[in-house]
Parts: C-alpha cells; structure tokens; sequence
C-alpha cells in the first residue's frame, strides 16, 4: 500500500550552492549529507511532503536542458508557499534568475498563483500558491 511520495534524484554541479538555494532560500531542510567513497557528494533536503536527494560529481556538472514539450521527462520541481508573491521577492532580490513573473494559474481549481524561477543549474523550480478549495 502506497503511503507517500518519498523522493525525487537529480545531479547539480555544486553542492553547497544547491543547499544554499534549496535550503537557504526555499526553506527546505537539509536532513543528510554526506561524500560517498568516489567523492560523489550526496544530500537529502526534506521539502515537507517528500524530498530531494541531491547528487553533486565530483568533477561537476553541465546546466540543465529544458525538457522539450514532446519529449518525456521532469519539466520542473513544484513547491507550493502560503503566498507566492512573497516568495518570489524574496528569491527575486536574491538574484535568483527568473523564468515566470507571478501570475494566476491556469488550472485554478488546483492552485491560485504560480511563479517559476530557476535554480544555481538552471532546473526550472515552480512556486504555487493553492487555491482556496485546496487548502491545507
């Protein structure tokens, strides 16, 4: 029986500027991290709901591609914040490199507000602000 969402992977080129982004400016938690034998740095950062496992080579990565709309793949990460003009402020005067001004959703029967923005890499990071009937 499925209890959860647990994790998702992905490989960034910097760690401490991933936990810097992620954790400092996100809010999520960093729960482990660690380099394994092969100098591979690994982390765990607990978003609330589930979390990401954060792989960082030792001799870096290459940004990220934006996966192409007829092309199977993760097009982005999506956090949901009590309020996304806020956060996106916040991330904006950070000089976190913007994708997608504030605006309201498509699909507002799920969510309200969304904003996207891009992490130190370059993956697309979505911020949503749910509708009222989604509360909680």
């Amino acid at each position: 029986m499925l209890k959860s969402f647990e994790h998702v992977g992905m490989t960034v080129s910097d760690m401490d500027r991933t936990v810097d982004f992620y954790c400092g400016l996100l809010g999520l938690s960093l729960v482990l991290r660690k380099t394994m034998a092969n100098g591979m740095q690994v982390a765990f950062l607990d978003a609330g709901g589930g979390m990401l496992e954060v792989f960082a080579p030792p001799g870096g990565a290459s940004r990220a591609i934006d996966v192409p709309e007829d092309t199977a793949g993760v097009r982005h990460l999506t956090f949901h914040f009590d309020n996304v003009d806020e956060a996106f402020a916040r991330l904006e005067l950070a000089g976190v490199e913007i994708k997608e001004r504030p605006r309201f959703a498509v699909h507002s029967e799920m969510l309200n507000k969304i904003a996207f923005v891009r992490d130190p890499d370059g993956i697309i990071v979505e911020l949503a602000e749910r509708s009222q009937s989604r509360q909680g």
